[in-house]
């Protein structure tokens, strides 16, 4: 991929964004500043990055909007979200039982948490990517941190 396939900028559509614990919004302010330190974001059949990406939900939808950096639009896609609804439930129970756990968990517990939270977040991003792949070309640590925001947009989408 040329330095060009990257996002250079990435924000929340604030009236996808549902309120969040502090650890989900920690989670969410730490995905979106790793996210915009390094991605690999192509979209497929453009060479006009780097790109700005506004992450949204509509009628269930995940909503990517993609401009260059001047403001012309490059695409606006909206992704079914089938595959990962399941994922987004699951991760949101383990994420909970995992700080729970943190508080006065034995550290055997804490790390089997961990393992399972760290497994499932991987697991929703090869799906992410398979859902997107068809738009958009994301590498594995690009898919993850998108995940984690799907997730924060998922509560009120």
């Amino acid at each position: 991929m040329s330095e060009r396939n990257r996002l250079s900028e990435v924000s929340l559509d604030e009236a996808s964004v549902a309120p969040a614990s502090p650890n989900a919004e920690h989670e969410r302010r730490i995905a979106l500043f790793d996210l915009k330190e390094s991605n690999s974001f192509a979209v497929v059949g453009e060479d006009r990055g780097p790109y700005v990406l506004l992450l949204g939900m509509s009628e269930g939808r995940l909503v990517l909007d993609v401009s260059v950096e001047g403001g012309g639009r490059v695409i606006a896609h909206q992704a079914a979200l089938g595959g990962l609804r399941k994922l987004v439930k699951d991760y949101a129970l383990i994420c909970e039982s995992y700080n729970d756990a943190i508080r006065d968990a034995p550290p055997s517990r804490i790390e089997a948490l961990d393992m399972g939270r760290r497994g499932l977040h991987n697991e929703a991003a090869e799906v992410l990517q398979e859902i997107l792949a068809s738009h958009f070309a994301i590498d594995n640590e690009t898919a993850r941190r998108l995940f984690t925001l799907v997730c924060a947009l998922h509560v009120r989408g």
